[in-house]
């Protein structure tokens, strides 16, 4: 099977899953995106479907939750099926609010660009589209400070031959997404494996940042 073919029928796959759960959006009601309290923060970042970036920041100690949803685009209050279809220029993203006294900025910025192909435009893996562009959005002038440094620190690392086109831009306005797809991978663990292995997302991630 050529790298054509195996895409293709991977972006199949997904779509197919995608497509079970279109369904369900029309009775799910959108959730809230959590209040910022005093003492926290919020960052957000775009690394391809919001699913699979949701477990690496539930990980850490610190980070107190994480939503999944759409920004940098102009369409209020966008739907899945609005998105997904790449009809409103806005990336699946998710917003991770954290306790900076326990979790840093960087410690972040690290976490997302292990998490990511920083190599490829309009895409992630089986997925394509600039929904699922990789993007750092920026809240305030220490984000956008330590965001351009992470990644001209990788640009000079000669880890890559290729450039990042990873995305760094001021954060919108951030609409969080169907209440079915927070925390995905818990309410649906089976569904979330096969996706995630269907869509060759840890082998490339390997590939990536792997030791050898």
């Amino acid at each position: 099977m050529t790298r054509t073919e195996r895409l293709s029928t991977l972006a199949a796959v997904a779509a197919l899953i995608g497509g079970v759960f279109a369904v369900v959006t029309a009775a799910e009601q959108t959730t809230e995106t959590p209040r910022i309290t005093e003492g926290l923060a919020k960052a957000t970042f775009a690394g391809g479907c919001f699913w699979c970036m949701e477990p690496p920041f539930d990980k850490l100690d610190g980070v107190i939750s994480t939503t999944s949803g759409y920004t940098g685009g102009a369409r209020q209050n966008p739907t899945y099926q609005e998105v997904s279809a790449g009809r409103t220029r806005h990336a699946e993203a998710v917003e991770v609010v954290y306790d900076p006294s326990k979790v840093s900025y960087a410690r972040l910025l690290d976490v997302f660009w292990m998490n990511i192909d920083p190599l490829t435009q309009d895409r992630q893996f089986c997925d394509g589209g600039a929904q699922y562009r990789t993007a750092i959005f920026f809240h305030g002038d220490e984000q956008e400070r330590l965001a351009r440094d992470t990644k001209q620190q990788l640009e000079d690392s000669g880890r890559f031959d290729q450039p990042i086109v990873t995305e760094i831009v001021e954060a919108k306005e951030f609409w969080a997404a169907e209440e079915y797809h927070q925390d995905y991978y818990m309410k649906n663990p089976i569904r979330y494996k096969f996706y995630r292995y269907g869509c060759g997302r840890d082998k490339r991630l390997d590939e990536l940042w792997g030791e050898g």
